[in-house]
């Protein structure tokens, strides 16, 4: 029998590495993330380096890309025990929490049992369960195939990373298969859509492909749940009276994540702006920008400075004109805020049904409350949660002065329905 041990949230695991491993990892590994960096470089000499059961699988899809990648066959078996070490460790823990640990095979079993009891006039109910770890598929690098003016636009027009814009000097010419790390997948999207911006128009065209493919690929990995197959995405509907957009909106680098699904009928961008400014809490004092495919839409000339970009008028341009007729998820970027820099992902997920008698936009769910404005971005909101939270903190007294009580996890779906309804009418 092997045995696993639980570990409670943010409990961090011990990844025991020579000399040797840690030398190769910080020298191999030019694109690995700074934090990560970090950590191996302050971990004693005798010590392991110690990290969260998240961080760790993020850390061996590092591992992996380069392993994958490396051409010297020395450097890849040393790549390949590290993910070995990395593997085991996954095997040995889980995070502790109510819902019981599952095979893929015994959840799927379950999935259809639920869908088997409704077919037959029974009643549905949630059913909740937790994955096991893959023994080393959890480490995977994910590919995308890239031409040569992709990866040149890439290259010479974003401000990548140093490690990846090596990696893809590297490959050979013409079209070429890269693989990246979930994490670095993130890092190309928010980096390639800056780009696509401002870049000249030899590169524009380039970036805004590879844009749609990072897109398409990470879409792919917060696929339906498991067992159930997806069922065929729906058409936009024929009468522009009946559509119905269903979105994801969350707020980037907040960790327990904020985020929102709402669904809106067709309006202009400005409009949506107004809702997500409701369904998310923000009060609307700053100035806004939605950054789809390489272009970017805000307020008619907003700016008392020069930004270099080139603002498309928000009130001039409908959901319906920008958001796929396929039905395909699509992700583009919202920020609120130059000031504080809070970037909100945007994931249209499908075109609903509306249901009779309902009026929209509505919020469907969603979880934690919106920070504060003009707290000082993702970094000075951990501060203040912080600070609001501790009676000995040297600025509790001055914040809750500042904005009063603050609970991070109050959120109601119904008063942000009817807070966005107010917004549109």
């Amino acid at each position: 029998m092997v045995w696993v041990k639980r570990l409670k949230a943010g409990e961090k695991v011990a990844l025991k590495l020579t000399a040797k491993e840690r030398n190769l990892l910080l020298t191999e590994l030019p694109a690995l993330d700074d934090e990560y960096r970090e950590v191996i470089e302050s971990a004693s000499a005798s010590g392991p380096v110690m990290m969260t059961l998240d961080a760790l699988e993020d850390f061996g899809g590092y591992v992996a890309a380069e392993a994958n990648h490396t051409r010297d066959k020395r450097i890849g078996r040393a790549l390949d025990r590290i993910l070995d070490k990395i593997s085991r460790l996954q095997d040995s823990y889980t995070q502790d929490d109510d819902q019981p640990t599952i095979t893929m095979g015994e959840a799927a079993k379950r999935v259809a049992k639920e869908i088997s009891k409704v077919l037959h006039g029974g009643e549905s109910k949630i059913i909740s369960f937790r994955l096991k770890r893959p023994a080393r598929k959890s480490t995977a690098a994910f590919p995308l195939r890239l031409t040569r003016p992709q990866r040149e636009a890439m290259i010479h027009a974003t401000r990548l990373r140093g490690g990846i814009k090596k990696r893809l000097q590297a490959v050979d010419d013409g079209n070429q298969v890269v693989e990246f790390s979930r994490k670095e997948l993130e890092h190309l999207q928010q980096e390639v859509e800056t780009a696509a911006g401002f870049a000249p128009s030899p590169y524009k065209k380039p970036l805004v492909s590879v844009l749609r493919q990072v897109s398409d690929l990470l879409n792919e990995l917060e696929s339906s749940p498991v067992g159930v197959k997806q069922s065929q995405r729906k058409q936009r509907p024929s009468k522009a009276s009946d559509l119905l957009f269903q979105f994801k909106i969350t707020l980037k680098d907040i960790k327990p994540p904020i985020w929102r699904r709402i669904q809106v009928q067709d309006c202009s961008l400005a409009e949506l702006h107004d809702i997500i400014q409701e369904a998310m809490g923000w009060e609307n004092y700053h100035l806004y920008q939605f950054s789809i495919e390489g272009e970017h839409y805000g307020p008619p000339e907003p700016y008392d400075f020069d930004s270099g970009l080139e603002i498309i008028d928000a009130s001039r341009v409908m959901l319906s004109q920008v958001i796929p007729k396929s039905g395909k998820p699509f992700r583009f970027r919202y920020e609120y805020d130059f000031g504080d820099g809070w970037l909100h992902e945007v994931v249209f997920e499908k075109y609903a049904d509306q249901e009779p008698k309902t009026k929209y936009p509505a919020c469907l769910e969603g979880a934690r409350a919106c920070p504060p404005e003009d707290c000082g971005g993702p970094w000075g909101y951990v501060e203040y949660c912080e600070a609001v939270a501790d009676r000995k903190h040297e600025r509790h007294k001055e914040l809750l002065e500042w904005r009063g009580q603050y609970d991070p996890e109050a959120f109601d779906a119904k008063k942000a329905t009817i807070a966005m309804r107010r917004a549109v009418t």
